[in-house]
């Protein structure tokens, strides 16, 4: 009787995942299909293509500190009401992006990344909710499986469509009203948890902050999680055509199709992943498998390259490096229960952090070069600077404590410990 009543209490939160699944993917659809529509873009706002790219540029400004902001309205609020707030933003950011002018498009772009920052850290919360402890890691996985698929969709499907002639203003004014008709979705299936979730009255507004940035073991997520991404986000995705073509001296559609790998491998990897941990009930050596596996890959790619087709390669270091989201797992299982949607925002801020630090280091060590170099030399140079992160990441995850569902009692949180294991 007790596992049906709590598969009632849960089965809402399933529903109203799903529903944040679809808000993930037109997110990240969003995020990324502006890139494939830079000339139409540049008549719209009446600026040169470098002026789309600061325009686009603007979204993660809002995006880092919005999802601190996520995070406290979750665990205040609920997201019957937080999530909801983030579509409207967003929506109100695409049918901005429609309207002439850069102060349009700049304004659009900044509310995009506001409400953007909502996506992944709703669906954490309600994921959370919905499944139990065992299937957390996958649900998570799954989640960003979504994300990269509108990514990957929203250049894939929409450059074809825009270069085919379809109007570009509509196509935002559509994806505004996509994105309204899934907040009114949520809004109405979403479950009115603000009074049982949001911490005791009195607490101050940034107190669930307090209590994630003082633990120790929140840092380390941030850490070894942005070391983990930090290859795929920042070189495969920004740097990896370019140096494919510079120094592999690989076709411009080679390239492309080498690097697409990658995102594809995520969607693969993150959910897989997710799955294994949850099955082990251990979070840290699936990290080190994921982790191990990229560092071989990338040495395979820089001194065995005939061993397998690039494409292959960076097809698994994709699937190997989906390990990237077991740290957003445990850092909700390492703090208190009324700070979890407040510890996801901290892990996109962390996270986004490391990125922030590691980018601008990489171009200048390998990007300023890039072309000028001896080409065999430079490649060699920047694999090894991502493989180094990687080996970062492995010795950083050794320090943190194991949260799956397998550990010993005296690993959890004293917040998060049933009663037995206190006694």
């Amino acid at each position: 009787m007790e596992t049906t009543n709590s598969s009632a209490r849960t089965k809402p939160y399933v529903i109203a995942w799903v529903f944040s699944l679809i808000f993930y993917f037109l997110e990240y659809a969003v995020r990324s299909g502006p890139a494939v529509m830079i000339p139409e873009l540049a008549r719209t706002f009446g600026v040169d293509a470098m002026g789309v790219g600061a325009i686009l540029g603007t979204y993660y400004y809002t995006y880092s500190v919005a999802g601190l902001v996520a995070g406290v309205a979750l665990d205040r609020t609920g997201a019957k009401y937080a999530l909801p707030t983030g579509i409207a933003i967003v929506a109100l950011g695409c049918l901005l992006f429609a309207l002439p002018g850069a102060a349009a498009g700049n304004s659009a772009r900044l509310l995009q990344g506001a409400g953007s920052a909502f996506a992944f850290t709703g669906s954490v919360y309600l994921a959370s909710r919905g499944f139990q402890a065992r299937s957390l890691a996958t649900a998570i996985g799954a989640t960003q499986c979504l994300g990269m698929l509108g990514g990957a969709l929203g250049q894939s499907l929409v450059g074809p469509l825009i270069h085919g002639g379809f109007d570009v203003r509509l196509f935002w004014v559509l994806m505004g009203l996509a994105n309204l008709v899934t907040g009114v979705a949520l809004f109405f299936i979403t479950p009115n948890d603000a009074r049982t979730q949001a911490p005791p009255a009195g607490n101050g507004l940034l107190s669930p902050y307090k209590i994630v940035f003082s633990n120790p073991q929140s840092y380390l997520c941030g850490l070894v999680a942005g070391l983990l991404f930090a290859p795929t986000t920042i070189f495969a995705m920004n740097w990896g055509v370019a140096a494919l073509q510079r120094d592999q001296q690989m076709s411009y559609a080679a390239a492309i199709w080498a690097c697409s790998m990658v995102p594809l491998g995520w969607v693969v990897g993150c959910p897989a992943l997710g799955w294994l941990a949850d099955h082990l009930g251990r979070r840290k050596p699936v990290i080190w498998l994921g982790a191990g596996c990229m560092v071989l890959l990338g040495l395979q790619q820089l001194y065995l390259p005939a061993l397998m087709p690039l494409a292959l390669s960076l097809l698994l270091f994709g699937v190997a490096s989906g390990a990237a989201m077991i740290p957003y797992s445990i850092i909700k299982e390492a703090n208190p229960d009324h700070v979890k949607g407040s510890a996801t925002g901290a892990m996109n801020f962390l996270t986004f952090g490391v990125s922030a630090v590691l980018g601008p280091l990489f171009a200048r060590l390998y990007g300023q070069t890039l072309g000028q170099a001896d080409p065999v030399a430079h490649f060699e140079k920047g694999g090894l600077f991502w493989i180094g992160c990687t080996c970062l990441a492995i010795l950083a995850s050794f320090l943190l404590r194991e949260t799956g569902t397998a550990r010993q009692p005296s690993a959890l949180p004293a917040d998060n410990r049933p009663a037995s294991a206190l006694a």
